[in-house]
């Protein structure tokens, strides 16, 4: 019997590929920029507020609905949560280093701060201080 009659006993070469470990500089990288991805949600936030506030699409768009839909591909409700999601995660890094004198919360291997517009959407009708209890 052949190997195409009989897969059982066919041979199969499998190469391997040696992936080295992450130097020192690597690990910094890759930690600083999954900070990057986590905080993501509050930077755009943060952007479309101000964007929202001083008018910036003005030139281009006569509602900050129509320019959130057009440049950006979502409604200005949706513009509106990451909005609000900004504002909760400032207050909470604010209260939080105030209160605890940590410098950078997500470092601390439990993950205190959130990484999504969808973790603090239930907190953004609270006050900041119950945010933080939260």
């Amino acid at each position: 019997m052949s190997n195409e009659e009989d897969p059982v006993s066919a041979d199969i070469t499998v190469t391997s590929i040696e992936v080295p470990e992450l130097t020192e500089e690597e690990q910094r990288d890759r930690l600083h920029l999954e900070r990057k991805v986590e905080r993501a949600f509050f930077e755009a936030g943060k952007a479309l507020s101000e964007l929202r506030d001083r008018r910036l699409y003005r030139s281009s768009h006569r509602t900050f609905e129509d320019y959130c839909r057009d440049r950006f591909g979502h409604s200005r409700q949706k513009s509106n949560y990451l909005i609000a999601a900004a504002d909760v995660y400032e207050n909470l890094t604010t209260i939080c280093c105030q209160n605890l004198g940590i410098e950078d919360l997500t470092t601390n291997e439990s993950q205190i701060l959130p990484t999504s517009e969808g973790q603090v959407r239930p907190m953004t009708k609270l006050e900041p201080q119950e945010q933080w209890q939260v």
